[in-house]
């Protein structure tokens, strides 16, 4: 399974992002999808998930500003923020969710990400 996200750049506070993931291989149907995100000097952490019939979850510092969403036909998962904070900084991934933590809690291997930058 490879996972390519894009749709990172600089953009200053109060701004927004649209992410893109797109999810390539032998992924079952179905399944969870999420974003998680790194910062520098921090562990990675969740941010959405969203199952294949809509049903979302979202981190506390995620709720009312991002958005989760998905294409299931195109094994796409987007993730919009809206009203940006310089702390939403970091690299940002797309994976299925999983208990695995020696995999950051996600089931498959991560792809490179995309960075977000957020300027004061």
């Amino acid at each position: 399974v490879q996972l390519q996200a894009s749709g990172g750049g600089l953009v200053q506070a109060g701004g927004s992002l649209r992410l893109s993931c797109l999810v390539s291989g032998n992924i079952r149907s179905g399944e969870i999808l999420g974003w998680f995100r790194q910062a520098p000097g921090k562990e990675r952490e969740f941010v959405a998930s969203m199952t294949s019939g809509g049903a979302t979850t979202y981190a506390d510092s995620a709720k009312g500003r991002f958005t989760i969403s998905r294409d299931n036909t195109e094994n796409t998962v987007y993730l919009q923020m809206n009203r940006l904070k310089p702390e939403d900084t970091a690299v940002y991934y797309c994976n299925v969710p999983s208990l695995d933590r020696w995999n950051h809690y996600g089931k498959y291997s991560w792809g490179k990400g995309t960075l977000v930058t957020v300027s004061s």
